[in-house]
């Protein structure tokens, strides 16, 4: 096919190198012009091609002889159409009102579906064909404007020689996006959408269902070759995969049409994409049924989706349940009636309406053959029912109509025939030569509404507004085949909009109402992933859980998203949910305990605090510098309640106060300690008698404890002015939670703050070891020793243990090195004394208090 129109290309160059000025050569070259099938004479003649007979019957080629004329057989379904044009026709001639004093006439020739019947039906309707056998050729074409024709590759074909005389062409069902280009066809214009619009909507409509892995069967010619191509780009856009992509031609070999029916089989998709003209639909469905292929969800283009002869009993297995856009259907008042007036009496010479009765009614006119009944002429078009009478679905037969009054129209306005008001007997003014070129323009602009409402106009490229009706194929009560309008797509609407569908009245393949599964992999579930299977299409995937902080939150996600920082995502990776937040809590078993023991010990040291002062006359609180002692026990009770300041959701004041509170609380200890500790050892390193010795001056001892304490105070004010602590949510040390903890601001002032401490701590150990061997009776600085080297174990131990402890442990070991050394103090040095003040109140003696010895001991 693709050869021939490539031959006709050629013709038409050659015919171009012609100088037009003698006529004959022309003559020669289109040769001698047949009658017309159908034919009237008028002041303007339209052409037609229409698909007629269906079958072209095929000759014996030989190098001796010349080959014989074509021959088309097999009467089809196209006579309506002709029909159509010819009552749009008695219609405008019937008017008043649209080219008032012009009569339209026609010429209708059979395109016989392929393209070299309808070449030569071309070159008939260009020459002047008299009416007459003589064969003469005039330098006028015989029509002004050509109706047809019903294929792509027949319409292109046809537009290779009409083009050469810019005869305009409308065609009421060629299709092809191909014949959008104004460039290679600037005289065409059509009356059905363009399949550019088409194939994606099939797109669209495949994508709608989820259906991602197809089948794909075309006509091997220029319908079916770009129409699937834009079909399969607009799938791929769409994520959807082509399992094959098989073409047939209706000419072509039985092996071929077998080949394709077993792929056909053998695929794993359960849906069929079918972009084929009627002819190679119905040899499909021949060897489809003869293979029993069923199961199938067809979704048919516009060529064959609404073809009621394929709507019979033999296909409807395979059939039922087809899906597919048609062309809208519409109703043409009179039609009917004009259709019924049809009957060979009209032009008994006419072959073709004796052959439309013959088969209309299964008689012949001839003498009685194989026991066939012979025709009367009294047969009624009435008691038929075939698709020529049922005039239910009026589709093509509307394009055709509207193309024969787009002619009118443009004829109007070209004849200035009056604008739309003026007198009903206003006269058109007829030329004498009408320039093709004139009928092009003035179609191009027409622009008018149809009795039934439609508005009939054409873009730059000559198309028509796409719009479609998606038809289901169903059955009614009474079995039969019917093809119900399930939804519609306006190409004009922006996206979105373009669909309108009810999917609940759709019946599937099989007469199922589940829609079927057609994926090449089953869909991945939310919380998974698709991933490529090496040397597979993109639809074939195998599904992989999304990582630990991803989520996809719907099925077939290509990819996972990861959640943000403060969210996770859940047990089933489909949605984030927030991190649990993580600090240290009192409502938790860690921080009651811990609780738990800061206010016993506060207690505890309360409880010593008001022992001491039942027993501050006596000899052992005195001896144990009791301003010094008070003073202890309230900084270790603020030590014990300062580890409260860890427990509970950091805020931005918990957060200063806590290390803030816990340096100068610990300060005021060991500051109490160490003064305690130099009273002791200046006591008994005095070199003169125990009653000369002095007595430290309190005061001293008072500005020691402050002096010590305003120094750690010094360096908090510094931290909490340059680099305050503050609430931080640490998500890296832990994925899954947020650890809500108190950034320390500084890290060097922490150090400091615990360093400061540390050496205060230092100082008391050395010189409570110097004192260890004083009198034992009244030697306080062994139990100083003993608390201090709790002290320094403890936050030795702790420096490691906060460094390497996640989240809230680090608070936890914080807050147990607190308690651990303020027990320690409180038991090392506080315990003893409380022992002989309860338990032995006979050594609380000044005499016990002295002992052995008159004076210290000096080392």
């Amino acid at each position: 096919m693709h050869g021939y129109i490539s031959g006709i290309s050629f013709f038409v160059v050659i015919l171009g190198a012609f100088e037009v000025e003698d006529d004959s050569v022309f003559c020669e070259m289109l040769g001698s012009p047949e009658l017309p099938l159908l034919f009237k004479k008028g002041d303007i003649t339209i052409g037609g091609a229409f698909s007629i007979y269906s079958q072209i019957s095929k000759s014996s080629l030989s190098m001796t002889e010349p080959p014989e004329p074509l021959k088309c057989s097999r009467y089809g379904i196209e006579f309506r159409f002709a029909q159509a044009m010819m009552f749009a026709i008695e219609e405008i001639n019937n008017s008043s009102t649209l080219l008032p004093n012009v009569t339209v006439g026609y010429k209708i020739f059979d395109s016989c579906g392929s393209t070299l019947p309808s070449t030569h039906a071309v070159m008939d309707l260009i020459n002047g064909q008299k009416q007459n056998l003589v064969k003469t050729c005039n330098s006028q074409t015989s029509v002004h404007v050509i109706i047809g024709a019903s294929e792509s590759s027949s319409t292109i074909a046809m537009l290779q020689i009409s083009g050469i005389f810019q005869i305009p062409m409308i065609s009421h069902f060629a299709t092809c996006a191909c014949l959008s280009n104004r460039n290679e066809y600037p005289t065409f214009f059509r009356t059905i959408p363009s399949d550019y619009y088409q194939s994606r909507a099939l797109a669209k409509l495949v994508k709608h269902f989820g259906w991602t892995w197809v089948g794909a069967v075309r006509s091997d010619n220029d319908y079916g070759n770009n129409g699937m191509a834009t079909f399969i780009t607009a799938a791929s856009q769409e994520g959807i995969c082509v399992e094959y992509s098989e073409a047939i031609s209706r000419t072509g070999s039985t092996e071929q049409l077998e080949r394709v029916v077993r792929v056909i089989q053998r695929g794993t998709a359960r849906v069929l994409v079918a972009f084929l003209a009627q002819g190679e639909m119905d040899v499909l469905l021949e060897e489809a049924l003869r293979q029993n292929l069923t199961g199938l969800q067809w979704v048919g283009s516009e060529s064959w989706i609404t073809s009621s002869h394929l709507a019979n009993t033999r296909f409807s297995g395979i059939l039922t349940g087809s899906l597919g856009f048609a062309i809208k259907k519409a109703k043409i008042k009179g039609l009917q009636e004009f259709l019924l007036q049809v009957h060979p009496n009209q032009d008994p010479q006419n072959n073709l309406l004796r052959e439309f009765w013959e088969t209309t009614f299964g008689c012949s006119f001839q003498s009685r053959l194989h026991g066939t009944e012979q025709c009367s002429g009294f047969e009624r078009l009435q008691d038929a029912n075939n698709v020529y009478t049922d005039v239910s679905e009026l589709r093509i037969s509307n394009n055709v109509y509207k193309a024969v009054h787009a002619v009118a129209h443009a004829m109007h306005s070209m004849f200035k025939c009056g604008q739309s008001g003026e007198a009903v007997n206003h006269s058109c003014t007829l030329m004498d030569h009408l320039e093709p070129r004139q009928v092009v323009k003035h179609l191009q602009d027409v622009n008018f509404p149809l009795q039934s409402g439609e508005r009939v106009y054409f873009d730059k490229n000559g198309d028509p507004a796409a719009t479609y009706e998606l038809v289901n194929w169903q059955r009614n009560p009474a079995g039969e085949i019917v093809f119900m309008t399930v939804g519609s797509y306006d190409a004009s609407l922006p996206n979105g909009k373009q669909f309108t569908m009810n999917v609940m009245n759709i019946t599937w393949a099989g007469e199922s109402w589940e829609r079927p599964l057609s994926v090449c992999s089953e869909r991945c579930l939310p919380g998974f992933r698709q991933a490529m299977i090496k040397g597979k299409p993109l639809c074939c995937f195998s599904c992989v859980a999304c990582a630990v902080g991803e989520i996809s939150n719907s099925s077939n996600s290509a990819e996972c998203s990861r959640c943000l920082l403060d969210f996770w995502s859940n047990d089933d990776h489909s949605k984030c949910v927030p991190k649990v937040i993580e600090f240290l809590s009192y409502g938790e078993t860690m921080g009651a305990l811990l609780t738990a023991f800061s206010l016993l010990g506060a207690t505890l040291t309360l409880v010593v605090f008001f022992v001491f002062f039942r027993f501050r006359h006596t000899p052992l609180v005195k001896a144990s510098n009791s301003e010094l002692s008070f003073l202890l026990l309230f900084s270790l009770i603020l030590c014990f309640l300062c580890s409260l300041t860890f427990i509970g959701q950091p805020t931005e004041w918990s957060c200063m106060l806590r290390h803030t509170a816990f340096g100068i609380t610990f300060a005021l200890c060991i500051s109490c300690i160490l003064a305690k500790t130099i009273t002791v050892v200046v006591a008994f390193k005095a070199n003169r008698p125990a009653n000369t010795v002095p007595q430290c001056s309190a005061s001293l001892q008072r500005t020691s404890v402050l002096g010590c304490t305003l120094v750690q105070v010094l360096v908090c004010v510094l931290w909490l002015v340059f680099a305050p602590p503050f609430p931080h949510k640490n998500a890296a040390h832990a994925t899954e939670i947020i650890i809500l903890e108190c950034d320390l601001g500084s890290p060097v002032a922490f150090w400091v703050v615990l360093g400061y401490i540390g050496l205060l701590a230092v100082l008391c150990f050395i010189l409570a070891f110097l004192a260890r061997k004083l009198p034992d009776n009244f030697n306080e600085a062994k139990f100083i020793t003993f608390s201090m080297l709790i002290f320094s174990a403890v936050w030795t131990t702790f420096i490691p243990a906060y460094v390497s402890s996640p989240g809230k442990f680090t608070v936890a070991v914080e807050i147990f090195a607190i308690l651990a050394s303020s027990f320690g103090l409180l038991f090392s040095i506080f315990a003893p004394k409380c022992y002989i003040l309860l338990l032995k109140p006979e050594k609380n003696t000044k005499k016990h208090m002295m002992g052995r010895n008159s004076r210290p001991h000096i080392q």
